[in-house]
Parts: structure tokens; C-alpha cells; sequence
């Protein structure tokens, strides 16, 4: 792909029929509770990403059998019961959250010895609250710069753990990644949440999964969950739902651009926390119908809309894309509960207001670090900068779509969640 990609105006009318590709999120869980349970699995309709990518090529390093089958979107994969084929193994986790929190947890559960790296933006990405209970329970690990930071070499034999505490402020993957490996444990874990995020939309998307792959999980009060050890469990077959996330920025045409749109296969009843993004954008003029092939968001005859005042802690991915539609409201927006948001693929709070104020659009951070206010506008031409967020390219590509002369810097960063992003796009015109 190109260094830049110059955003056509979209003046098409009418109804968009959009494919997106496969959950990140739901893939990778998919992926480490196939390779930890006693059956052979195969998954339907995967994403394949840089994400993704990077939590196959680790399976493969630690000795798991995949057969992978790209253009089909399907992976099977032999469970091997919680066993690690090969406990002495070295992996690349890339700038895969998700990679690095899961497997982390899941080798020192397990047992042996890793040496585990990274890419420079994962290395930057909080890891210590995880490293800091596994050190608790008697893992050793080796840093090879910064403490708390990729790269590690992880020692792991015999970990004793049976209860612990987490804070889900920083990252919900910190939980998620304890649930899901807990009954590897002899005695399995009790785990208490604490923070922000304890009943996220992430979490439930964890436990939802782990009901699904027959993974026993007790609840045991407010936040605070016990998984019990040495389960046998498994699936032979998974059905992979399409990103919501990735479908977000083809809904948000709808308001935007005055049409219809329908994202295959996306429903309603959505695993995906993202899909309360959709909800958002019947407040702004939208209507909902769920079909059949897909959920449509209808915005045809949406000439104008509010700005929102909106808390979006529990789907915060979407962030961007608000803001994005949030310069053409006719009031101001204000997003809250994003402070989060900062420590992600980058600073994305600093990103939206530094790439908003450089269209000549009021953006300011709100007091307290927990969001933003957007005050409307007529963005002038500009290049984005993405800071190599995938996340930023893709939301900030909705404002060229209306105003003339927008421009994304790295089109290509998209290949961490939606590879074939602009390919898709193009195809409205």
C-alpha cells in the first residue's frame, strides 16, 4: 500500500452492503481456549491480521498442530489438554495485546521455560499488574531492558497461586487472560476484579466464551469469579462473529453521509461490546433493523444530529470514530471515561485532539484526564497522522468521506485488525 491515502468524498446514496472481517477479540480467545482444551477445533470465519497472525505463528513456536487454511478463514487446532508441546520455547508476540497478555499468563500456568519478545510499540504497552502476580506466585522472570516491559524470559514450575487481585483500569486483557487460564492451575483460581472496567464488555465477552467452550466458571459475589482446576472441556467446531468494531466505521456512514447501510452477519445480540456503538448512532437520527443477512443502520433522511454527551468507558475502541462524526454535529460532544485510552496502540486522547486541532477543529482534553469535548466545525485539508494506530486511519478516513482534501498518513497500519480496510471502502464508490 502506498505511504498516504488522498479520501474521496463519498456522494453515493442509497443502500452499502458491507463484509468485514472476523473479531480480533473473539478469534484470539477462540484461538488459546481451542489450544488449551481435549478436543480438536476448528474455527470458522478467523480474522487474519497482524494480531492474529502473531498468536498463530506463537502456537506454532510452542509445538501446538494447526492447520491453517486462509482463504477459507479457518484454523483447526489440536487441544492438547493444557499441555505445552514445547515447554522450552521462544516467541514473538509483535504488537499484539492480546498475544502478550493471554500467552503470558497461559505458559506460566502451564509451565516451562520462555523467552518472550515483542515489537517496540507492545514493549511500551502496560505489563507489570500481570508480571507482578505471576512473580508473586513464584514465577521468575528475566527482563532484558526495562522491568515490567517486554522482552522476558519467563521461568515457571510450579506456580502457587489460589487467589488473587486485579485492576481492570489499565487493560480488561489482565483479567480475561487469568480467566481463561486459570484451570490450568492444580487447585484453580479465585479472582477478584478491581477498578474501572470489573463487569466490561471485554470480561463478558471472556466468560460468554468460556460457557461456550463448556469452561466452567462460578461466580462467587461482585467481581469476584473461581474457575476450578483441571477442567475438561472443549469445542469441535466455532463460529467466529464479524468484527463490530471493524463494522463501526461503515455504520457511522449512515448519519454521516445520509444512507443505509448493512454489515453481513452483524446482529444485535452481539458478543462484541462495540455493538453499544451502534446504539449510539440511533440517538443520532438512526434506525436500527436486524435482518436476516445483517443489522442495518438506516440514516436516510438524517440531515442533521446533536452532539452527545456520552460515557464510552465500555467501548472505547470507538472513541475516534465519535469524534469523527462529532465535528458535523450541531452541538458540542463531550466522550468520558476513555482516560484509558491513553495507554493503547498510542496516546489516542493526545492523538484525536492533536489531529482535530490540525483540521482547524476545536478539540480539548476534559479536566481529570477522562476524556474529550469536540466542538463542530468545517474541517480544512490536512494529513493525519496515525501514529501507527489502526484505530486513528480508519475513524479519521470517515471525515474525507464529507469534507474535501483529508489525507491518512500509514494506511497500511490498519493491517493490525482490517488489512483490506481501503479495499473495502473503495468498493462504495
Amino acid at each position: 500500500m502506498e505511504q498516504s491515502y488522498h479520501v474521496k468524498p463519498l456522494k453515493k446514496k442509497g443502500m452499502f452492503r458491507v463484509s468485514v472481517p472476523g473479531s480480533k477479540s473473539i478469534t484470539n480467545r477462540a484461538l488459546m481456549l481451542a489450544a488449551l482444551s481435549d478436543e480438536t477445533c476448528t474455527l470458522e470465519g478467523v480474522l487474519f491480521s497482524e494480531d492474529s497472525r502473531a498468536f498463530l505463528s506463537c502456537l506454532e513456536n510452542l509445538g501446538f498442530q494447526l492447520q491453517i487454511e486462509e482463504n477459507d478463514k479457518r484454523v483447526t487446532i489440536c487441544g492438547t489438554g493444557g499441555k505445552i508441546p514445547n515447554p522450552q520455547a521462544k516467541i514473538h508476540v509483535q504488537s499484539a495485546g492480546t498475544a502478550a497478555r493471554f500467552l503470558t499468563v497461559m505458559l506460566a500456568f502451564a509451565g516451562g521455560d520462555y523467552e518472550i519478545h515483542s515489537s517496540e510499540q507492545m514493549a511500551k504497552r502496560p505489563m507489570e499488574p500481570l508480571l507482578s502476580i505471576l512473580e508473586q506466585g513464584g514465577a521468575e522472570i528475566d527482563y532484558h531492558g526495562e522491568k515490567g516491559h517486554f522482552p522476558f524470559t519467563l521461568h515457571a514450575h510450579g506456580m502457587k497461586l489460589t487467589e488473587v487481585k486485579i485492576d481492570t483500569s489499565v487493560s480488561s486483557q489482565f483479567a480475561s487472560a487469568l480467566l481463561m487460564a486459570a484451570t490450568l492451575l492444580p487447585d484453580g483460581l479465585t479472582i477478584h476484579m478491581e477498578g474501572s472496567r470489573t463487569a466490561g464488555a471485554y470480561i463478558r465477552m471472556t466468560l460468554a466464551m468460556m460457557e461456550q467452550f463448556g469452561l466452567s466458571v462460578r461466580s462467587q459475589g461482585e467481581n469476584r469469579y473461581h474457575v476450578t482446576g483441571g477442567q475438561r472441556f472443549g469445542k469441535t467446531r466455532y463460529q467466529v462473529e464479524p468484527d463490530v468494531s471493524g463494522a463501526a466505521y461503515f455504520y457511522s456512514m449512515a448519519p454521516l453521509l445520509g444512507v443505509d447501510v448493512l454489515v453481513q452477519g452483524v446482529h444485535e445480540r452481539s458478543l462484541q461490546g462495540d455493538i453499544q456503538y451502534v446504539g449510539l448512532l440511533k440517538e443520532l437520527g438512526c434506525v436500527l433493523e436486524d435482518t436476516g443477512d445483517g443489522l442495518i443502520v438506516r440514516g436516510a433522511g438524517v440531515a442533521h444530529y446533536a452532539g452527545l454527551h456520552v460515557n464510552m468507558r465500555d467501548f472505547s475502541d470507538q472513541t475516534m470514530t465519535m469524534a469523527a462524526l462529532a465535528i458535523y454535529a450541531d452541538s458540542v460532544t463531550e466522550i468520558v471515561g476513555v482516560g484509558h485510552i491513553r495507554k493503547q496502540e498510542s496516546d489516542r486522547i493526545a492523538a484525536i485532539v492533536n489531529e482535530l486541532n490540525r483540521m482547524d477543529i476545536h478539540c480539548e482534553e476534559l479536566p481529570g484526564d477522562e476524556g474529550i469535548r469536540i466542538y463542530p466545525g468545517t474541517p480544512k485539508p490536512a494529513l493525519v497522522k496515525t501514529y501507527c494506530d489502526h484505530r486513528m486511519a480508519m475513524a479519521f478516513t470517515l471525515i474525507g468521506l464529507r469534507t474535501e482534501g483529508i489525507v491518512i498518513d500509514d494506511p497500511s497500519c490498519c493491517k493490525k485488525t482490517f488489512e483490506n480496510y481501503f479495499e473495502v471502502l473503495e468498493e462504495l464508490y
